[in-house]
């Protein structure tokens, strides 16, 4: 009887608990295209931005079209805190991948100091990307602000 019931048990967590899924090559080459957009972003080093993404960009930002000019105006240009400092982290949702585009959504977390003062904020993003002479490029970026703390 204790057998049956410990099969039962161990036959429910099984079927309750989701094995996560391994990534391909591939889509952890995609997923580190985004993170390191990210760190160029966090770094305020334009000319990797524009290595991680197409000429051609569109990010929509806070109800706004926005090109990789607007990014790196707003972003770098004028963010002259001495103080500045983004830690960014991902929480990946999914992460498809059709010959040379992908697409991926993903939860993003960043904590960031400017000007002496600290926020957490969260967005929700898809973003789009193609294969350029064998590396990811971000083409299109959609993000909707969860929180700001």
């Amino acid at each position: 009887m204790k057998r049956i019931t410990l099969l039962l048990i161990a036959f429910l967590f099984s079927t309750v608990l989701k094995a996560q899924k391994q990534l391909t090559t591939n889509q952890q080459k995609v997923q580190q295209a985004v993170v390191k957009l990210f760190s160029a972003l966090s770094n305020r080093d334009s000319i990797s931005l524009k290595n991680y993404s197409t000429a051609d960009i569109t990010l929509c930002e806070y109800g706004q079209a926005w090109t990789i000019d607007t990014l790196i105006l707003k972003a770098i240009t004028l963010n002259t805190s001495t103080d500045f400092k983004r830690t960014n982290s991902f929480e990946f949702i999914n992460t498809t991948i059709d010959k040379n585009m992908a697409l991926v959504n993903y939860r993003l977390q960043s904590a960031i100091t400017k000007d002496g003062k600290q926020a957490m904020v969260q967005w929700l993003e898809t973003v789009v990307l193609v294969k350029v002479k064998k590396q990811w490029k971000v083409k299109h970026l959609h993000s909707t602000l969860i929180k700001r703390i």
